[in-house]
């Protein structure tokens, strides 16, 4: 019987252990994608105690929370963190139980396993290394993980200034990029949107009258997150939107939206459509990546969205096609020369031939231009990961895959990384074991560290 989570933990053989040690556990993290909030990095972020690095603003943990019988208005600190370790003590099978676990381990050194009777115990001594470490700040954490890069999330009309103040500080060698992310400017059919086109307009410094306006405002904007270091830019979608329609048509429905009348889901969509393209266009041109974040439906909670608004847990899985409106997508941008580099991520598993065949169409002018994103939210676990990675090995070439990231608000969660390339590991070693692939680990492990980093370092700085 192994230890619990040891030095070897879900490597199953010893070429999986080589791998992982050798090859894979020393490799910076290019954290491409995560939720990380600038201002607390400028800040150098420490957080007071174990609750709030786990709890507060972490809609998994909430989750699971409430499906153990827990409210997050119930209790102290501490209660919280007993109630967490009580769901964590109940949560063996989900992925929470082993990032808790490497939490504790990696920042805190506590192998004891987490549950009601041993809460006291890890809470104080969490604390007290919070308290104490100087590792336990942002950017010891940075350096503590070997972070080489950083991916914020920030919107169009966002000010960079916290993204400006850390380069200025020149207290951590970790790259802290903004991505683009301009939904808001899209989701024409949302409540707020035309309070948001005047932010846009303030952040740009010109008048916008018409969708053709909206553009040279995003265009406007991209350029000055360039500036300020952006290599990929984010959009949140459920699926392709597929509806070309003639720009005076697309203005049409601008200018209904503007004057406060409401737009049908048709019309939002030709303008989601009319947008997304043009922004294409412009990200090709300027040698950035897309990020295609796929098939998730929010907010499906009414009660729980009006207690505790968005991204507090209430969203899953929705299950539309993809495949038509992906390939349109897709083929319309190649047709006009103007594809850029594509991640498409699907939160639903059943998208991943669809994604892993279509991105074989448009490969083209470098390495893995299109990429099928990592295992993404509900999908970041053992098999979740094992699958993508095989249906991407099976469909394109696994050896040019941009890896693990994040997708996190909590500091916390590198170990995320290291839970990534044991899986990756694991699933190599265990081909080099059954003698499908070769024994040869300058070849395999090469390609461990190439998915680990290397990858996305080539494919967002060209290096």
């Amino acid at each position: 019987m192994k230890k619990f989570m040891d030095e070897n933990f879900l490597l199953s053989n010893e070429c999986a252990v080589r791998l992982y040690h050798e090859y894979a556990k020393q490799m910076p993290i290019f954290d491409y994608h995560c939720h990380l909030i600038p201002a607390e990095i400028a800040g150098n972020k420490r957080e007071p105690s174990i609750t709030s690095a786990w709890l507060y603003g972490d809609h998994y943990k909430w989750r699971q929370m409430r499906t153990n019988g827990y409210d997050e208005r119930e209790g102290d600190d501490f209660e919280k963190f007993l109630h967490y370790a009580d769901t964590v003590a109940h949560a063996i099978g989900n992925p929470l139980y082993h990032w808790s676990h490497l939490e504790l381990q990696r920042f805190f050194g506590i192998s004891t396993p987490l549950s009601p009777k041993t809460a006291r115990e890890i809470y104080d001594e969490a604390n007290r290394k919070l308290k104490e470490d100087p590792d336990l700040d942002a950017y010891g954490i940075f350096k503590k993980f070997n972070v080489y890069a950083v991916g914020t999330t920030d919107d169009p009309a966002d000010t960079l200034e916290y993204h400006a103040a850390i380069r200025k500080s020149g207290k951590t060698a970790t790259k802290v990029i903004p991505s683009f992310r301009p939904d808001k400017a899209m989701n024409i059919d949302a409540e707020g949107f035309n309070e948001y086109i005047d932010k846009l307009a303030g952040a740009a410094k010109m008048t916008i009258t018409s969708a053709s306006d909206v553009m040279t405002a995003l265009s406007k904007r991209l350029d000055w997150f360039i500036e300020n270091g952006c290599v990929a830019t984010d959009h949140a979608i459920i699926v392709p939107p597929y509806a070309p329609a003639t720009d005076a048509k697309v203005n049409e429905i601008f200018l209904k939206a503007r004057a406060g009348k409401s737009v049908s889901a048709e019309e939002a969509e030709i303008y989601r459509c009319f947008i997304l393209m043009s922004l294409a266009e412009e990200y090709s041109k300027r040698n950035i990546a897309m990020q295609l974040h796929m098939q998730a439906q929010r907010n499906n909670s009414t009660r729980g969205f009006k207690a505790l608004g968005p991204d507090t847990g209430y969203d899953a899985v929705t299950d539309k096609e993809t495949a038509y409106n992906l390939s349109r997508f897709l083929d319309t941008l190649d047709m006009r020369d103007a594809l850029p580099k594509t991640i498409i991520y699907s939160l639903n598993p059943k998208d991943y031939y669809a994604i892993g065949t279509l991105m074989g169409c448009f490969q083209r002018d470098v390495p893995g231009k299109i990429q099928m994103g990592s295992a993404w939210w509900f999908c970041d676990h053992i098999d979740g990961m094992t699958e993508q990675m095989k249906v991407l090995g099976n469909l394109g070439l696994l050896s040019r895959f941009i890896g693990m990231l994040t997708d996190s608000r909590s500091f916390l969660s590198y170990p995320r990384h290291e839970y990534f390339r044991r899986i990756l590991c694991n699933m190599l070693g265990t081909w080099m074991d059954n003698g499908e692939i070769p024994a040869d680990f300058d070849l395999v492990g090469g390609m461990v560290q190439d998915i680990s980093f290397n990858n996305a370092k080539r494919y967002f700085e060209g290096k």
